[in-house]
């Protein structure tokens, strides 16, 4: 079972620009093979089909803990793209094409399928499949295969993070690189306690720090580098059998929180009327409104 909050992980700054062309880039962080609805997915399916929970409990509350914090990231980057989005097109009647320009974007999904919001696929416009989930019911090759996976999403983020200036899209990146090197590390200790070889070694894959990163270096001033959420308020305590001891990378202590991050308020997208959404006018909500103390026996 999961259970909501209604906050963002991180604030994001508001754009003071559109930036259609950086949204389509920052799509693939999202939608990509190595992207968050890939690492939320792999670690979804390895944890329902997890098995002998009881007997090897620290490495399911590893995987457990972590994809309820992909889901964060996947909402995460779905909401940088939506605020990169904002004003590209101007309120007008139909015949003064309002959607003109979007044409000539990078992606014309954006405007034609979903309103100026962000897409469950990569960054040419292909739809984020589940051939991109890996299971393979044994633990050392999922562990393994994770640790991969952590590699090559932190690969592209600073990939696209080098494509584009945009500050929302860069503080996005900048905090999940800090928290995406958690879930390497912690998958590389699961592993050399489940083998004996210390795959900490390997790390950072690719071989630069994330303070090279402008947005990374707070979020690791505040130690988020070496904090492990376990998303849940009494479950998954068994994870602290694994993420413990001393980062890998600058010796600090690393250390398990029971539950989530504080979070931040999460943003109001504002009405986008030549997109026909949400397709409410003020006349509607009005009614809406009645309809509601009605049934609220107001």
């Amino acid at each position: 079972m999961f259970c909501r909050s209604n906050r963002l992980l991180i604030p994001l700054p508001k754009p003071k620009n559109p930036d259609p062309n950086g949204a389509a880039a920052v799509q693939e962080l999202l939608g990509g093979k190595f992207g968050e609805m890939s690492t939320l997915n792999n670690y979804l399916f390895q944890s329902f089909n997890f098995r002998n929970k009881k007997k090897l409990k620290p490495f399911f509350d590893l995987v457990a803990s972590i994809t309820a914090e992909e889901l964060g990231h996947v909402e995460l980057v779905t909401t940088t793209i939506n605020l990169m989005l904002e004003g590209v097109t101007y309120p007008a009647p139909p015949d003064a094409t309002p959607l003109r320009d979007t044409k000539d974007f990078r992606n014309t999904y954006h405007y034609i399928v979903n309103a100026q919001t962000a897409l469950p696929g990569d960054s040419m416009g292909r739809a984020w499949t589940g051939d991109n989930v890996f299971n393979s019911g044994n633990l050392v090759l999922d562990l393994l295969h994770n640790f991969f996976l952590e590699c090559g999403a932190r690969t592209h983020k600073m990939r696209v993070y080098q494509m584009t200036d945009n500050p929302v899209a860069r503080e996005m990146i900048g905090y999940l690189l800090v928290r995406g090197g958690v879930h390497v590390v912690a998958y590389a200790k699961a592993l050399e306690i489940a083998t004996g070889v210390d795959i900490t070694k390997l790390v950072p894959i690719p071989s630069l720090e994330n303070k090279a990163f402008e947005t990374t270096r707070k979020f690791e001033a505040e130690g988020a580098h070496r904090k492990l959420y376990t998303f849940s308020p009494n479950d998954y305590k068994d994870v602290a059998m694994i993420w413990k001891g001393n980062h890998p990378e600058d010796g600090g202590r690393l250390e398990v929180i029971q539950g989530s991050p504080p979070g931040a308020p999460m943003p109001d997208l504002q009405s986008v009327p030549e997109e026909f959404a949400p397709g409410i006018s003020k006349e509607d909500f009005m009614e809406i409104a009645k309809r509601l103390q009605r049934s609220a026996g107001i």
